[in-house]
C-alpha cells in the first residue's frame, strides 16, 4: 500500500476531530419509537406521493410513498402499525418550517411485510437489478441524498470505468461510517461486488482517512482476495468531498459545473453500499440509518441504528440529554450541519448526525467584522475559488459575478469560514446567494416559457385571422358575382321570352347524351375492375360489349354536339353580366351616401354598359326580346285577418296545453276559440 500513489487537493484545514467521543462502543439498537414521522421530501428531487390513507394499517417495509418523478424516491414504513395523519409536520431545517409528512403510530409488534431477497443477483438483468435498488427507496447517505438508482444510470456515452467508494468520514465528531466499517464491513463488501456487476468498471478504489485504523484493518480483511484498491488517505477536511475524493485518488479533476461522471468516475458512501446489500441480498428497504449522537451535552455519546421518522428528542434521551448544558443541537458535524430550532424534527435518510455541544465546548462566533482581504479563505478553499470575492459580489446581489465566478462549485464545506479572522459567516451568504439566484432564474424560465406561449398564441390568432379574412374576401367576391348574375337574371325575363322551341330544343338532347355517356362510361371501368380481378369469358364479352357501348355513346354526343347552333353571343352574355354589376355598385353607392362626383362616375359608367349591351344585342342573330309581365292577384285584407286570428288561436292552445296548472274550462275555451277560427277561415276560402 505504501507505493500507491496518491495525489493531493488545494486548500483545506486541519479542525479538532473529537471523534473519540463516540467511537469507542459498537452501534446500539434504539427503542421503538410510539410515533414515527416520514416526510415525504427526504432526498434531492420531487418529494414522494403517498399511496397509503390515514386509519390505513402498514407493515415494516411496505411501501408507503412513491416516487413522482425521474428524480425521486418511494418511502416505506419503518414499523408495523396505523397510519394516523398526512399533512404537515416538522422538518429538519434551520428554518423550523413544516412540510409534508406521513405520520405512523407504531404497534409495538414491528411486524415486517413479505420480502423478496434475491442471493443470486447476477442471474437478473441490470435494469431488474437497478429496479431493486429503485424501489428500496435508497438515496445517497453521505449527505447530500440524492437517488442512488438515479446515480447508476449514467448516460450511454458515459463509461464508468472507476468504482470510487468513500469511506473518508472527513467532518469532526461524526464516526457513524467508522463504525460501520468497522462492524458491517463484509456486508460493505457484499454491496462493492453488487455495484461493480452492475456497472462493470475497469477499477475499485476504497478510501478510508488514517484516523481510522480500526475501519481499515475490517475492510482490508473483508476484502481478502478481491481486486479492490484500499486507499488509507491523509487525514484532512475536507476530503470526503466527492470532487476532492477523486482527485486524491486519481489526480484527476472534476470539472467545474460537472460530475465525476463527465470523466467516467463513480463515487458512493460505505453506507449507500450497505444499503444496497440489504435490498438485494435481504430485501430489506431503506427503512434505518447509522447516526452519530455526540456532544458533551449528552450522558452517553455513541452511534445508534434509529429507525427512519424516529423523532431527534427521543433519539438524545436515549443518549442520556442533559438539555440545561446544551447550547444549540446541531443536524450534521460542526463544519457543514444545520442548527435546529426545535427537537420535534425528525430523522430523515440524510441525518448522520445529532451533536449537542456546551456552549464551553463549540461557543458562538465573535460578531462579524469587516473583510480584511487577508486571503486566507482562498488559501483554504478546496474548490479553489476565491470566497472574499464572492462574498462582495454577494453583497453587491452581482448574481452574474457570481456565476462568473463559479459559485456552484463551492461545497459548503466551511473552511473559509473556519479560518476568516473578521468571523464572516461565509456559507451562509453563498447559501442564500445561490437560493436566491436558482429562484431568480426559475422565474426567468416561467417569463420565458410563458413569452413563447404568448408569441405562439399571437401567431396562432395571426394565422386564424387571415384565414378568416381570405375566407371573409372569397365570400364576399362570390356574392358579388352571384348577385350580379341574379340582378341580370332578373332584368331578363321582362326584356326576353325564349320561344318553345328553345326551350325544348337540342339542349336537352345534348344532356340526356352527355349523361347516357357518363353512365357508359362508369359501368364500363366497374367491369374492367371485375375484369381484372376474375378473368373469365363472360366478363370479357360483357366488358367489349360496355366498351362498345360508350364509345356509340360518346360518337352521339359529339355529332349532337356539333349539329348544335352556337347557342347564346358570348358578347352579349359578358354585356348582360357588365350591366348588372354597374346596376349593382350604383345602387351600393347610393344606399352608402357616397359623394356626387362618385354617384356620376358610376351612371356613366352604366350608361356606358347600356349601350355595350344594346350594341351587343343588335350584333347577335338572336330575336329582339319580347316584354313579359305577370299580374298579381290583389291583397285580401280579410283572408289575411282570417289567418292571423287561426294563427293566435292555435298558439294559445299549444302554450295552455304545455302549462300542467293550466284550468279545463280555460283549455276547453282555447279548443272552441280555435275550432271556430277554423271554421270561419273554411267558410271565407269556399266563397
Amino acid at each position: 500500500m505504501s507505493d500507491v500513489k496518491l495525489w493531493d487537493f488545494h486548500g483545506g484545514i486541519h479542525p479538532p476531530e473529537r471523534k473519540a467521543l463516540s467511537n469507542r462502543t459498537p452501534i446500539q439498537p434504539t427503542p421503538l419509537p410510539a410515533r414515527l414521522i416520514l416526510p415525504l421530501g427526504q432526498h434531492i428531487g420531487t418529494p414522494a406521493e403517498p399511496i397509503v390513507a390515514v386509519g390505513e394499517r402498514v407493515l415494516k417495509g411496505q411501501p408507503i410513498a412513491a416516487a413522482s418523478g425521474r428524480v425521486s424516491a418511494p418511502l416505506h414504513a419503518p414499523t408495523s402499525g396505523t397510519v394516523g395523519f398526512i399533512g404537515l409536520q416538522p422538518y429538519p431545517h434551520v428554518s423550523g418550517m413544516l412540510a409534508p409528512a406521513i405520520v405512523i403510530d407504531s404497534d409495538g409488534l414491528d411486524e415486517w411485510t413479505t420480502r423478496e431477497p434475491c442471493a443470486d443477483y447476477r442471474s437478473l438483468e441490470p435494469a431488474l437489478l437497478l429496479e431493486r435498488i429503485r424501489l428500496a427507496g435508497i438515496s445517497g447517505l453521505g449527505g447530500a441524498g440524492f437517488p442512488t438508482a438515479m446515480k447508476l444510470t449514467a448516460r450511454p456515452q458515459e463509461k464508468i470505468h472507476t468504482l470510487i467508494i468513500n469511506g473518508a468520514e472527513c467532518e469532526p465528531y461524526i464516526t457513524a461510517d467508522d463504525r460501520l466499517m468497522r462492524e458491517r464491513a463484509a456486508e460493505l463488501v457484499a454491496g462493492i461486488e453488487i455495484l461493480t456487476w452492475l456497472i462493470q468498471p475497469e477499477q475499485v478504489l476504497i478510501g478510508i482517512e488514517d484516523n481510522k485504523p480500526e475501519a481499515i484493518a475490517a475492510v482490508r480483511t473483508a476484502i481478502g482476495e478481491r481486486p479492490f484498491g484500499l486507499r488509507v488517505l491523509p487525514t484532512k477536511y475536507p476530503s470526503g468531498g466527492e470532487k476532492q475524493l477523486v482527485e486524491i485518488l486519481t489526480g484527476q479533476q472534476v470539472p467545474s459545473g460537472g460530475l465525476p461522471a463527465d470523466i467516467g468516475m463513480l463515487c458512493q458512501n460505505v453506507g449507500t453500499c450497505v444499503a444496497i446489500h440489504d435490498a438485494v441480498l435481504l430485501g430489506r428497504p431503506l427503512i434505518s440509518r447509522i447516526v452519530t449522537l455526540t456532544g458533551e451535552a449528552l450522558a452517553r455519546p455513541m452511534n445508534v441504528e434509529a429507525l427512519l421518522g424516529t423523532p431527534v428528542s427521543e433519539l438524545l434521551a436515549f443518549a442520556g440529554l442533559d438539555e440545561t448544558r446544551m447550547d444549540r443541537l446541531i443536524m450534521g458535524g460542526p463544519m457543514m450541519g444545520l442548527t435546529l430550532p426545535s427537537l420535534d424534527a425528525p430523522l430523515v435518510k440524510t441525518s448522520n448526525c445529532l451533536l449537542a455541544p456546551t456552549r464551553s465546548e463549540l461557543p458562538p462566533p465573535p460578531p462579524a467584522l469587516p473583510c480584511i482581504r487577508c486571503g486566507a479563505c482562498a488559501d483554504v478553499c478546496p474548490a479553489s475559488l476565491l470566497p472574499q470575492q464572492l462574498h462582495f459580489f454577494t453583497l453587491g446581489q452581482e448574481h452574474e459575478q457570481l456565476k462568473a465566478h463559479n459559485l456552484f462549485d463551492c461545497i459548503e464545506c466551511g473552511a473559509c469560514a473556519y479560518v476568516c479572522p473578521s468571523s464572516l459567516p461565509l456559507v451562509q451568504y453563498y447559501r442564500a446567494a445561490k437560493a436566491e439566484i436558482r429562484e431568480l432564474e426559475q422565474k426567468q424560465h416561467k417569463a420565458e416559457h410563458s413569452r413563447r406561449r404568448f408569441e405562439l398564441r399571437q401567431e396562432r390568432l395571426r394565422k386564424a385571422e387571415e384565414q378568416k379574412e381570405a375566407e371573409r374576401q372569397a365570400r364576399a367576391e362570390k356574392a358579388a358575382r352571384a348577385k350580379a348574375v341574379e340582378a341580370e337574371s332578373a332584368s331578363v325575363p321582362h326584356q326576353e321570352a325564349p320561344s318553345a322551341s328553345q326551350a325544348a330544343g337540342l339542349s336537352d338532347l345534348q344532356k340526356r347524351l352527355k349523361i347516357e355517356a357518363s353512365m357508359a362510361q362508369v359501368a364500363l371501368k366497374k367491369a374492367e375492375k371485375q375484369l381484372a380481378a376474375h378473368v373469365t369469358a363472360e366478363l370479357e364479352a360483357q366488358v367489349a360489349e360496355l366498351r362498345a357501348a360508350a364509345e356509340a355513346a360518346q360518337k352521339a354526343l359529339a355529332a349532337a354536339t356539333a349539329a348544335a347552333p352556337a347557342g347564346t353571343d358570348a358578347a352579349l352574355k359578358k354585356a348582360k353580366i357588365e350591366l348588372a354589376m354597374k346596376r349593382a355598385e350604383l345602387k351600393k353607392a347610393e344606399k352608402a351616401d357616397a359623394d356626387e362626383t362618385e354617384l356620376t362616375r358610376l351612371r356613366e359608367a352604366l350608361a356606358g354598359a347600356e349601350r355595350n349591351l344594346h350594341a351587343a344585342e343588335e350584333a347577335s342573330d338572336k330575336p329582339a326580346p319580347q316584354l313579359v309581365r305577370t299580374d298579381k292577384r290583389p291583397l285580401d285584407e280579410k283572408l289575411r285577418t282570417l289567418k292571423t286570428e287561426l294563427a293566435f288561436a292555435r298558439a294559445d292552445l299549444r302554450k295552455l296545453e304545455r302549462d300542467e296548472a293550466t284550468d279545463p274550462p280555460a283549455l276547453e275555451s282555447a279548443r272552441t276559440r280555435l275550432a271556430e277560427a277554423e271554421r270561419r277561415l273554411a267558410e271565407h276560402q269556399s266563397e
